[in-house]
């Protein structure tokens, strides 16, 4: 029989008496590839000092289907050219490799799926899309669910809320822009807006950011029926609305206390994550299916009237100040860090809560996410006269009232404590057995 490449390369000799041709099964693919002339058409034995040219052992057989090889393989050579099953039209690439460069197991199209995570700074599902993808198509709905009467009768989004978030939707689109991609604007229901998109443009992923609340948690559920389950996309969700990270906690969200001391007490050793930094540029819009971008409506458009800015006695509205998006939630905030290191050591009395700067006014940044709490941290911790924590208590060691930034980390960890209650009950599974959580105060932020 013919040498293989295992055998070293000399002279061979004949054989003393023919042997009957036995067939053995291959232990690797490359056995069933040397597979000899010999053992095909007995050709006379060869002479003595014949040498078996290398050639030899790429002329061969495969037992499988595969392209046209060279006919010089090295073993590294062999093992790349080596045939690829193709995957399953439905299953999700595989993640890209380790290094950033390569093009390898990209995804073809991703879709981001802005909700209330409006802003391009401390954005985990933003940043994995773009750098999961070749192209991405970041997409806001308006869901025409949250507009229109409750069944109280109540507008379930006001019209002031409505404004705030338009222009939080028009900032994010201006900013997405200066990085060289954009913001698709739908009215519909993300199940079936995404739904639509993601066979338009042929998307391999969808992520986005969880949320809180009953309505919002079955939107989640609708969302990964349409999509991953209906059109095989993979849908990747991101937690990234508080201060601590849900997976950080040092309880499962069904054992949390359903009081705020209990809670506090149990996370004062949890560490805040640091915050991912806003991406200079983006990935572009994909090229296949020509999306339109669409129009950001109006409060018309959502069924809403338009708002005055002068109040019934001729008073300027306290809402006209309050305008969105993540631009302005920034410089709220640089205003604010800057008065707090300008009087650190402000008394914080009870007097100080009333009047016009009762509080940094930064919740509806914070609620729409044009402003992560995280981020918030970061900022506030630079600027703090001593070491802050958000879990310690709201009195420095010597008995004194805190400065401003500590009772701000205090508020804030009042605000994560009301968004894991919430989510621990938001499932309808677990609403029967809820327990309504104790809390004494609310959180003003």
């Amino acid at each position: 029989m013919a040498a293989t490449e295992d055998e070293p390369r000399t002279t061979a000799s004949p054989p003393e008496e023919p042997e009957p041709e036995t067939t053995l099964l291959p232990s690797k693919p490359i056995a069933s590839l040397s597979l000899s002339l010999s053992s095909l058409f007995s050709p006379p034995p060869p002479s003595k000092h014949l040498q078996i040219p290398s050639q030899i052992s790429s002329l061969h057989l495969s037992l499988s289907p595969s392209r046209p090889r060279p006919s010089l393989l090295s073993r590294s050579a062999a093992a790349v050219a080596a045939p690829i099953t193709s995957p399953s039209p439905l299953r999700p690439l595989t993640r890209r490799p380790s290094d950033p460069s390569a093009a390898v197991g990209l995804r073809r199209c991703s879709i981001v799926w802005f909700r209330n995570d409006l802003r391009v700074h401390d954005n985990e599902a933003l940043s994995a899309a773009d750098s999961d993808s070749l192209s991405v198509l970041p997409v806001y709905c308006f869901d025409p669910r949250d507009y229109g009467k409750s069944s109280s009768g109540f507008d379930k989004t006001g019209p002031y809320r409505a404004r705030f978030l338009i222009e939080s939707v028009s900032d994010l689109r201006r900013s997405l822009r200066q990085r060289g991609s954009d913001l698709v604007v739908r009215i519909g229901r993300p199940e079936a807006v995404l739904q639509e998109l993601a066979r338009a443009v042929g998307a391999d992923g969808v992520y986005a950011h969880l949320e809180v609340s009953h309505d919002e948690v079955e939107a989640e559920e609708k969302v990964r029926g349409a999509v991953a389950e209906e059109e095989g996309v993979e849908v990747r969700y991101f937690w990234g609305s508080t201060l601590y990270h849900l997976e950080d906690l040092p309880f499962k969200l069904e054992g949390m206390p359903s009081n705020y001391g209990g809670f506090r007490e149990k996370v004062k050793g949890v560490k805040v994550r640091r915050t991912i930094e806003a991406l200079d540029k983006l990935k572009g819009l994909p090229k296949m299916g020509d999306v339109e971008v669409g129009e950001i409506p109006s409060l018309i458009d959502l069924g809403l009237s338009p708002v005055s800015n002068v109040t019934q006695d001729g008073k300027s509205s306290a809402n006209v100040s309050l305008v969105g998006g993540e631009t302005e939630a920034l410089e709220r905030l640089k205003k604010f860090v800057a008065e707090c290191r300008a009087q650190p050591n402000k008394d914080d009395s009870r007097e100080s809560i009333y009047g016009a700067n009762f509080s940094c006014k930064i919740s509806p940044w914070l609620a729409m996410g044009c402003l992560s709490p995280r981020y918030m941290f970061e900022e506030l911790k630079k600027s703090a006269v001593r070491a802050i924590s958000p879990a310690s208590t709201n009195k420095t060691p010597d008995g004194s009232a805190n400065n401003s930034m500590n009772w701000l980390m205090f508020e804030l960890l009042w605000r994560d404590f009301f968004r894991f209650i919430t989510k621990k009950y938001s499932n309808s599974k677990r609403k029967a057995d809820a327990v309504p959580a104790t809390a004494c105060t609310g959180a003003l932020v």
